[in-house]
């Protein structure tokens, strides 16, 4: 047997176990622009309309991949539609609807950055709901994340928590990550269904809850078609990106890449979702990071930094 006989079987397995984690980092990255998305629709597509929109074309989109499955999940998803609705209400709707609003009040980088606490809210619920636990070092971790995300709504001013002097697109973000941090722990009650049936059915009920929220507090259907009539070509690209880039495709590549490398190795890479995000704020929308956004920065990566650490030493 030659060296290149050798070789070939070994670059193969390299680019079989390269490939998930590239799937994986084009998720975060593909989540991290939908920081950008709302920002750039500000002013030509309400939050709310988006919202709408991108659920019910993510729906259409996944339906006919979905078909198949369907029929054979339909006694797990009817077994399981209380959930299902859950997760799309929350974890779907009512977060991004709050992002998108966030946008209208505050920074790109801030909306990013806040993201950070998700897997602190995370941690804080598995605890106190299911008793799961957290090493001295995880729990430090932790406590710095969350100071980073106060120092950012805080505008570098945490006294001002006393005073609640906050701004409230920093508030409706940390809002959503409540709602979102909701939506993964609950994912352990998730029907046993196939994920093309999973993003499906979640996605009509994010887009029907969108719809009604774009009812009461959104100017109505009115305002929805007057929204769709206006949109020129980047406000179809807007729309085009977060039906496919930040609904169906971040979501196939998450999944695809827990399948292949397993949950724990591919939940690391959600942390990198306000990294790209916070980059692209930079790049595309020309802002720049204040004082307090970098020292934020420092506090959500150490802390983010130390509780991975512990969770790889307890592995």
């Amino acid at each position: 047997m030659s060296k290149d006989d050798v070789a070939r079987p070994r670059a193969a397995r390299r680019r079989l176990q390269i490939a998930p984690l590239i799937l994986l980092t084009l998720a975060a990255c593909f989540w991290g622009g939908n920081v950008i998305a709302g920002k750039l629709a500000a002013g030509t597509l309400g939050p709310l309309s988006l919202s709408t929109m991108r659920w019910a074309l993510a729906a259409l989109a996944i339906l006919p991949f979905a078909l198949p499955g369907l029929r054979r999940d339909w006694p797990h998803i009817r077994a399981g539609m209380g959930w299902l609705a859950f997760y799309g209400i929350i974890g779907f709707t009512s977060f991004n609807a709050l992002l998108y609003s966030a946008t209208l009040y505050t920074s790109g980088i801030n909306v990013a950055m806040i993201q950070a606490v998700i897997p602190v809210f995370v941690m804080i619920g598995s605890f106190s709901l299911f008793r799961v636990g957290s090493s001295a070092l995880h729990l430090l971790g932790a406590a710095l994340a969350i100071y980073g995300v106060l120092h950012v709504a805080s505008e570098g001013a945490p006294q001002r928590l006393l005073q609640l002097h906050l701004n409230i697109g920093d508030v409706m973000m940390v809002l959503g990550c409540l709602c979102y941090a909701a939506h993964s722990l609950c994912l352990r009650y998730r029907p046993r269904i196939g994920w093309q049936s999973f993003l499906l059915v979640t996605s009509l009920f994010a887009a029907v809850s969108s719809l009604i929220l774009q009812l009461l507090f959104g100017g109505g259907i009115g305002s929805l078609v007057s929204d769709v009539a206006r949109l020129d070509g980047a406000g179809w690209t807007i729309v085009a990106y977060t039906t496919l880039f930040a609904s169906i495709l971040a979501q196939m590549f998450y999944v695809s890449g827990v399948e292949a490398v397993g949950a724990n190795r591919a939940s690391l890479f959600i942390n990198l979702v306000p990294v790209f995000g916070a980059l692209m704020s930079v790049a595309i929308l020309g802002e720049r990071m204040a004082p307090y956004q970098f020292v934020a920065a420092l506090f959500i990566v150490a802390g983010i930094g130390l509780a991975e650490y512990s969770a790889a030493r307890r592995r």
